[in-house]
């Protein structure tokens, strides 16, 4: 079942957490570069990596990084990406939506949020990927794909990734469109700017990512990363912790892509310690079995300024 619930109460909802962004410690404002970052031109399943330039595609503020990449910014542009597309809530059983069949109630088509997926790819995606001219209901070519092959086109990875872009990750984040790629990234050691920590003996933190395979690689588990090969999966920020509410009572939220066609909020169980698994890797959760927790290396918990 889907509900909408208000920018208000939202915004009282993470607040009650606390320490929504009472992260500790404060964040040195970093010196913004002289020049745009270089990152690499392509990304690859199996953690390799093609040549690194300057892309276009990125906003300076964010390849220069105007203010530090941090934990707060993520989880905002998460948040307000989800607002743009309603502030849809999926917390029922991903098995039980049933796929609409008029393409017309599907928000990654409509007027103005199709376009805004294809930033999504251009923005996120390597800029000599296929993919960075993807849109919601398009192709590179500009040619407008049918409804019922949009798993060709699936937007998720792009989702996370324009995020992790926008917020300054620059090469801290191995995008891509596919998950399996940082998943396999931190798992390896690969990444220098992502970890991967096994659900059961980490707590997610806010900016972090949780992750889970999909259709029959739902079976992986944390012992299984990296894989040698890519799979099916779906990854969310997470964008609030510590949370006591319907519909889990000790939750954390998480946003994330392409779910129901949209930008959508997810409340996932955890224990009274905020972890999302047991002490074995399970999954407290019966809808998700969680493989994984991707812990992103930022360089400040918040804006040293934030709102000024």
């Amino acid at each position: 079942m889907r509900m909408i619930v208000s920018d208000s109460h939202i915004f009282w909802r993470t607040a009650a957490t606390a320490a929504l962004f009472a992260l500790t410690g404060c964040a040195s404002q970093n010196s913004v570069r002289p020049y745009p970052a270089q990152t690499p031109n392509a990304q690859y399943a199996n953690g390799t990596t093609g040549p690194v330039g300057y892309n276009s595609h990125v906003p300076d503020f964010a390849t220069r990084n105007f203010e530090p990449f941090n934990r707060q910014d993520v989880a905002a542009i998460a948040l307000r990406e989800w607002r743009m597309f309603g502030a849809p809530v999926s917390d029922d059983d991903p098995e039980d939506r049933p796929e609409p069949t008029d393409p017309a109630l599907k928000p990654e088509r409509i007027p103005g949020l199709w376009q805004r997926i294809g930033e999504y790819w251009w923005i996120g995606q390597d800029p000599y990927e296929t993919e960075a001219g993807w849109t919601g209901k398009t192709d590179a070519n500009g040619t407008r794909f049918e409804a019922v092959h949009d798993g060709r086109y699936a937007w998720s990875a792009a989702f996370i990734s324009y995020v992790m872009r926008v917020a300054g990750a620059n090469d801290r984040f191995p995008y891509s469109p596919n998950h399996a790629t940082y998943i396999n990234a931190a798992a390896s050691g690969q990444s220098s700017g992502v970890s991967a920590h096994d659900p059961g003996s980490y707590t997610p933190k806010i900016g972090d990512l949780i992750c889970v395979g999909r259709g029959r690689s739902k079976t992986v588990t944390f012992s299984m990363l990296p894989t040698s090969y890519g799979f099916p999966a779906h990854c969310g920020i997470v964008a609030a912790v510590n949370q006591n509410d319907q519909p889990f009572g000790h939750e954390l939220s998480i946003v994330g892509g392409n779910v129901d066609d949209a930008v959508s909020l997810t409340h996932v169980p955890t224990d009274a310690n905020g972890r999302i698994a047991d002490g074995s890797g399970h999954s407290y959760d019966s809808r998700y079995p969680w493989c994984v927790v991707l812990e992103v290396r930022y360089d400040a918990d918040q804006e040293p300024d934030s709102g000024m």
